[in-house]
C-alpha cells in the first residue's frame, strides 16, 4: 500500500510538471528551446526502481517483460530499452534496473502515462517496488 501511494504520487507528479512547467521553470524552458528543437528531438523518460524483498527472481522477470511489452500495446512510445545496474561506483541508492522509454513528443508522453496497459502495468509493479525514481528530459 505504501508503495502504491508513493507510485501514484510520483505519477500525479509527472503529470502536474507538465502543467506547471510554464510557471516554475520558464528560465529552463527557455534555455531548453534555444537548444533543443523538439520537432527533432526525443523525449526521454527514465524509471528507476528499487525492487522489495518480496520480488523474487521470477517476479523481476516478470516485470521486465511486462515492461517491455508496453512499446507493443502503446502506440505514442517510439522505442523502448532496460537493463540492470552494474556501476561500480556504488552510487545507485538500491536501485537496480533503469529503464528508458523514449517519445517523439510531450503528447506522446501524455497519452502513455494514462494509457490502459501503463495503468496495468503499474498496479502489477505495486507490491514488489521499494521505490521508483522517473526522470524526463529532451535529449540533446
Amino acid at each position: 500500500m505504501k508503495f502504491i501511494v508513493l507510485f501514484i504520487s510520483v505519477l500525479s507528479i509527472t503529470i502536474m510538471s507538465c502543467d506547471n512547467k510554464k510557471e516554475t521553470s520558464k528560465d529552463n524552458k527557455n534555455t531548453q528551446e534555444s537548444l533543443v528543437d523538439t520537432n527533432k528531438a526525443l523525449l526521454r523518460h527514465v524509471v528507476l526502481f528499487n525492487f522489495n524483498e518480496s520480488a523474487d527472481y521470477e517476479k523481476i522477470e516478470e516485470i521486465e517483460t511486462a515492461f517491455a511489452a508496453l512499446q507493443g500495446k502503446i502506440p505514442s512510445i517510439k522505442d523502448f530499452e532496460w537493463g540492470v545496474n552494474n556501476s561500480p561506483e556504488g552510487l545507485d541508492k538500491g536501485f537496480t534496473h533503469c529503464f528508458l522509454v523514449t517519445f517523439g513528443s510531450e503528447e506522446d508522453r501524455e497519452k502513455y502515462l494514462p494509457h490502459p496497459d501503463h495503468l496495468a502495468f503499474v498496479k502489477l509493479i505495486g507490491p514488489y517496488v521499494e521505490d521508483v525514481t522517473v526522470i524526463d528530459y529532451w535529449a540533446l
